[in-house]
């Protein structure tokens, strides 16, 4: 009796878990549905039209979410920005540049993070001694990055007075992402030697990745 009662409860555990799981997935679908509608809306009336081809707002947009859901938790949206530009070659240059400096401030503010509070435990780092690992690896990151970039679409704004506005939407999956972030651990590894001391445990918190999606 007492098995059976047992297993009876695993079961309604289990239930509960996929109901709980299928809940959160509808809320979580009506949260991207949300912020659809309020990005088509506020780039329709700032009147951001669709760069380099035929596509509408409408469907970059949409196809663009499409890749990301696709991708699900392995997939890191970066927006490359660029204004007042004259050259529309430039502006496109400058906001892929921009993304890549947008993912690395977020790799490495992330990896501070884990490394202050994991390793120092205090929150920060009391000598400053890795100050100059930080800034090696966020220049790594933006170094390698840049070949992980998946672009999505580009969205242009006329200023009306002779210069535009770019905005570039890029998708990187995690694999992609974390072979650029070793890569500038590599690197930056060699330039700290107090770093290299730690070089296991800094290289767990790399591999984990970034929080923001």
């Amino acid at each position: 009796m007492k098995k059976l009662f047992a297993i009876m409860l695993a079961i309604c555990v289990s239930l509960g878990g996929v109901a709980y799981g299928a809940s959160t997935s509808k809320q979580l679908q009506k949260a991207r549905d949300k912020q659809k509608k309020e990005k088509m809306k506020q780039f329709k009336k700032e009147k951001w039209t669709v760069f380099g081809t035929s596509q509408t707002i409408e469907v970059a947009l949409l196809s663009h979410y499409d890749k990301l859901e696709k991708l699900g938790d392995d997939a890191h949206e970066i927006v490359g920005l660029a204004s007042n530009f004259k050259s529309k070659n430039v502006g496109v240059a400058t906001a892929e540049n921009n993304a890549c400096i947008e993912y690395a401030k977020e790799a490495g503010s992330e990896l501070q993070g884990r490394i202050a509070t994991d390793l120092f435990g205090s929150g920060s780092d009391p000598d400053g001694e890795f100050d100059h690992f930080y800034q090696a690896f966020e220049r790594g990151v933006q170094k390698e990055i840049k070949g992980e970039l998946k672009k999505s679409f580009s969205i242009i704004h006329d200023n009306g007075n002779g210069t535009f506005e770019l905005q570039t939407f890029y998708i990187v999956d995690e694999s992609g992402a974390q072979r650029a972030r070793m890569k500038a651990l590599e690197a930056a590894l060699k330039e700290s030697e107090v770093a290299q001391k730690h070089a296991e445990k800094i290289s767990d918190f790399v591999k984990g990745g970034i929080n923001a999606n």
